[in-house]
């Protein structure tokens, strides 16, 4: 044998070796493939139908807050006749039912200042306290003004 020829039997077994690891890169390559195929079909299995379930939420999701929606504008056009009628009510009735109250009381202090006794004067040890200025009679105060009263 020739050196060209040892030569040329190398570059052979070179690529023998060469091929079969390419053979096998490539069936493990074809593996992976299938594997991944798989993969991605049972995802897209899963993956749809979770989708149309998604999609049938939002629908839902979106009518309760057209409802919503629909119930906040109800809710503010009753605070809003609300408010009116309050202010009517108070324009209307405010005034008179203030002055009925006022003439009441009034009614009531002139009645019970007629229904009083007059206040009686109270001692405390030895000595006479003066009387309320309130409800006093006319000549009493005349009495301690020009000094003749008894206090």
């Amino acid at each position: 044998m020739s050196g060209g020829e040892v030569a040329g039997l190398l570059v052979a077994v070179f690529w023998a070796i060469l091929v079969s690891f390419l053979a096998v890169v490539l069936v493990r390559l074809a593996q992976t493939l299938r594997a991944a195929t798989k993969l991605v079909n049972g995802v897209t299995e899963q993956a749809v139908p979770l989708l149309g379930e998604a999609s049938a939420t939002v629908r839902s999701a979106q009518t309760q807050l057209d409802r919503v929606d629909a119930i906040a504008t109800d809710v503010q056009e009753v605070t809003s006749n609300a408010s009116a009628l309050s202010s009517t009510v108070s324009t209307t009735f405010g005034g008179p039912l203030v002055k009925v109250a006022s003439f009441g009381y009034g009614v009531r202090r002139a009645l019970g200042r007629k229904k009083a006794e007059p206040p009686q004067r109270r001692v405390v040890l030895g000595r006479t306290l003066p009387q309320p200025r309130r409800g006093r009679p006319r000549e009493d105060r005349n009495e301690r003004r020009s000094g003749r009263g008894k206090g």
